[in-house]
């Protein structure tokens, strides 16, 4: 029982945290609100937290049922989800770094206004799908789908409930506290750590994308 809820458990943890990759993908968000004050960015990292335990929570539970509705294999979902991934790394690497006063001048247009304004886009686009994007819903859904083969228990339920309370803690400290490091890395380190982050999804992402390839390709093989 132990070794299921453990196993269950990294396998989530290991799965989906590299491609939330809640980092970077707060130093994102944090660009899209700039002036926030410390009452509001906790309020928002509160609001962008829950909300994405209730989109992975989603994921993972109706991942299967899902897949089988619409007839798509887990090869074909991870093809989807690599190349959207890759997609993403690969648009945040060729992102210039020469037009700061553009990209200022843009977030000050984007940035939404104090209160219900800022509230009402907690959901879209601050956490769909700046936070938790079509990638990491893809993967959920696959993780969803490898169940125990012996069936579902309560250690397999207890695994799912710790690694989304880990994913969403980690979510959290990193978006409440993503200010700070941010003056603490400095306008170059942050971008060498943007940039960083950048290649990991972009490499995540490819992995995903030959994952699915190579059990496409054995899948024609066999029948041929």
């Amino acid at each position: 029982m132990l070794k299921d809820f453990i196993q269950t458990a990294l396998l989530l943890i290991t799965g989906l945290f590299p491609v939330i990759n809640p980092i970077g993908s707060a130093f994102i968000v944090l660009s899209m609100v700039p002036h926030t004050t410390e009452a509001e960015r906790t309020d928002l990292s509160w609001r962008i937290t829950t909300n994405s335990f209730a989109i992975l929570l989603g994921s993972l539970l109706m991942g299967a049922y899902v897949l089988t509705f619409f007839g798509i294999s887990i090869p074909v979902l991870r093809v989807a989800g690599g190349l959207i991934i890759a997609v993403a790394g690969w648009n945040l690497l060729q992102k210039p770094d020469d037009d700061d006063a553009a990209l200022e001048k843009a977030q000050e247009v984007k940035a939404p206004k104090p209160g219900a304004s800022l509230a009402s886009k907690t959901f879209y686009p601050l956490t769909l799908p700046l936070m938790v994007g079509p990638g990491s819903i893809s993967v959920a859904i696959a993780l969803g789908t490898s169940s125990p083969k012996e069936g579902l228990s309560a250690a397999h339920f207890a695994g799912v409930a710790a690694a989304l309370v880990v994913l969403s803690a980690s979510i959290y400290i990193c978006m409440r506290f993503a200010g700070t490091l941010e003056r603490w890395l400095g306008s170059a380190g942050t971008k060498i750590v943007m940039r960083l982050f950048a290649l990991i999804t972009f490499c995540i992402g490819m992995q995903l994308l030959w994952l699915g390839l190579k059990e496409l390709l054995e899948s024609i093989k066999w029948q041929a």
